[in-house]
């Protein structure tokens, strides 16, 4: 699976959030029109003990939500942890595992953010954009935005509203359990992303898809810090400070 290349990823703070202000005026959100048969999860996990980033992406088959592949990568950490720009750190990696997946999923889910961002452009539209599928963000936290109270009942759901705009909802996936937190990335409208959310969680919290990147990248973290041998730099050569 092969993405666009739009811009470079060796940039300053200030190239960074011009890249995305600009890149935002390409997102296009619509309903998700064909059928859902392959979605693939995305995670990434950082090696503090080797400073290494380590991204994987499960595809599962809907609505079985069995695996039908996994791919990894490995490599440096090449930018620093800033909040509202995780993309110029995880989504190098991430594109790096995407290429190698054989068959091409029908939609993306991510751990993160697609509208619910500060500048209305987190790792979903980013991601999504550049390899030019239907993406979500998941996350299990708030970045941005303000809602009201969310139902006990799953498929219970509040707008996530950031500067009089509705970027995201707030949706009960279990029962009893926190919710998380649903955006639009790309090529997917929000009742599409909550729709997908949920027809991809099964027993626990999270989507499938994304609980299985998860666990895959803790293991490959495990296996990267387990052969790190001696002191490990951790300044950015890639990234120019403002």
């Amino acid at each position: 699976m092969e993405a666009l290349t739009l811009h470079p990823w060796r940039v300053s703070y200030r190239q960074a959030v011009a890249i995305q202000e600009s890149l935002r005026e390409q997102l296009r959100l619509e309903p998700l029109s064909a059928p859902v048969a392959l979605v693939a999860g995305a995670d990434v996990a950082y090696s503090r003990a080797s400073h290494r980033m380590c991204a994987a992406v499960v595809l599962v088959a809907c609505p079985s939500l069995k695996i039908v592949e996994t791919a990894r990568a490995v490599s440096r950490a090449r930018f620093p942890y800033i909040p509202g720009l995780f993309t110029f750190r995880e989504v190098p990696p991430l594109l790096k595992a995407f290429r190698q997946l054989r068959a091409r999923p029908d939609a993306l889910l991510f751990d993160g953010h697609g509208l619910a961002h500060p500048r209305r452009f987190g790792l979903a539209c980013h991601a999504g954009l550049l390899l030019q599928a239907p993406a979500v963000g998941c996350a299990k936290s708030r970045l941005v935005g303000t809602h009201g109270a969310v139902g006990h009942a799953r498929g219970s759901a509040a707008d996530l509203v950031l500067d009089g705009l509705t970027v995201g909802a707030v949706v009960r996936t279990r029962a009893g359990a926190k919710p998380v937190y649903v955006s639009p990335g790309y090529l997917v409208d929000l009742p599409s992303a909550i729709a997908l959310v949920l027809a991809t969680t099964g027993r626990y919290r999270i989507p499938e898809p994304i609980r299985l990147a998860h666990q895959a990248t803790a293991r490959m973290q495990q296996t990267v810090d387990a052969r790190v041998r001696g002191p490990i730099s951790r300044t950015y050569p890639d990234f120019i400070r403002p």
